[in-house]
């Protein structure tokens, strides 16, 4: 039977974003991050959404514009860095793209599977992602690769939360025996402490949820930002991001995210969550609280709602576009 097609306009779009946004407002559950001290001080009520469509028009509501820890967002875009100096075969190779079923900072996935860190999306081959970002042995010249590839991705510089950046160094431990153990099995590719660090300050650079929107619509256009109006990766690069935030973005609730949901999406647990819809539109929320693994309740309770109005999701049979 054929596929069935149908529209679906922005202003459909903007209306789920609202309704979401209204629903969810007053929506309790979790609880901050409390294992970095910087994180557990976050207002636990602020709450935003943005969607980032196909022309560069952005939707937002509620704090979307609330600068927050980008945490393990981060991910995301420097594996698009890496993939961008070393090609998809080439971060296949040194890093993987393997979900492990563990928990985002497990030491164990990493014994299991000690032949390459997984995928560039937990701690291990995040790590090891920095580590690679050219050129090798320049802190200052990876650090500045970093933060142009994200500026070039959202369209906004971002910049270090600097008592973020405090706090996680001074409770990095169990990252650290990470950065040592990729040592160990020759999985890292730079200065073991300087590719930690390089990580820990990407994780606590400041970001918004419509900066989010605007880099999961770069990533569902397939490397082309529609707000800067600029080419920023090889189109062929896009569906290898977005199978890896497909099989790893929630880590050990990817499956149970992805049923309920149809959305490929990346967590962090300074509260945001990235989500692309290849060829539709970027989308991005924003609340403290998180669940037991780490991922924002009411950042994906929004997420799921917005899909379910629009009827939206990446498995389906429909094929479907973004009208004006």
């Amino acid at each position: 039977m054929a596929a069935s097609h149908r529209n679906i306009s922005s202003a459909e779009i903007r209306a789920a974003v609202e309704h979401a946004y209204e629903k969810l407002r007053d929506t309790t559950g979790g609880k901050n991050a409390d294992y970095i001290p910087y994180l557990a001080n976050v207002d636990p009520k602020l709450f935003g959404i943005s969607a980032c469509l196909p022309d560069g028009n952005v939707i937002s509501v509620g704090d979307a514009d609330v600068t927050f820890g980008m945490e393990s967002v981060s991910k995301v875009p420097t594996a698009i860095l890496a993939m961008r100096e070393y090609g998809a075969l080439g971060v296949l190779d040194k890093v993987g793209a393997d979900a492990t079923g563990l928990p985002f900072n497990s030491i164990m996935a990493l014994l299991l599977e000690k032949d390459r860190p997984s995928s560039p999306l937990v701690n291990a081959g995040a790590i090891a992602a920095c580590s690679l970002v050219e050129p090798v042995g320049d802190a200052d010249g990876k650090w500045k690769a970093i933060v142009d590839n994200i500026t070039e991705l959202t369209g906004t510089k971002p910049e270090v939360i600097q008592e973020l950046y405090a706090s996680e160094s001074a409770t990095d431990f169990n990252n650290r025996s990470i950065a040592w153990l990729l040592k160990d099995y020759g999985r890292i590719y730079d200065d073991p402490e300087m590719s930690l660090d390089l990580y820990t300050r990407q994780c606590s650079l400041g970001t918004t949820a419509r900066d989010l929107a605007v880099m999961a619509a770069t990533i569902a256009n397939d490397g082309f930002n529609p707000v800067t109006d600029k080419q920023v990766f090889d189109p062929e690069l896009a569906p290898k991001v977005t199978s890896m935030i497909t099989t790893v973005g929630f880590y050990e609730r990817t499956g149970d995210w992805l049923y309920k949901s149809g959305l490929p999406a990346k967590s962090g647990v300074g509260g945001g969550v990235l989500g692309v819809m290849p060829g539709m539109f970027g989308i991005a929320a924003f609340s403290p609280p998180l669940d037991e693994a780490g991922n924002s309740v009411k950042a994906q309770l929004a997420l799921m709602q917005i899909m379910d109005e629009l009827g939206l999701n990446i498995f389906a049979a429909s094929r479907l576009c973004v009208c004006g």
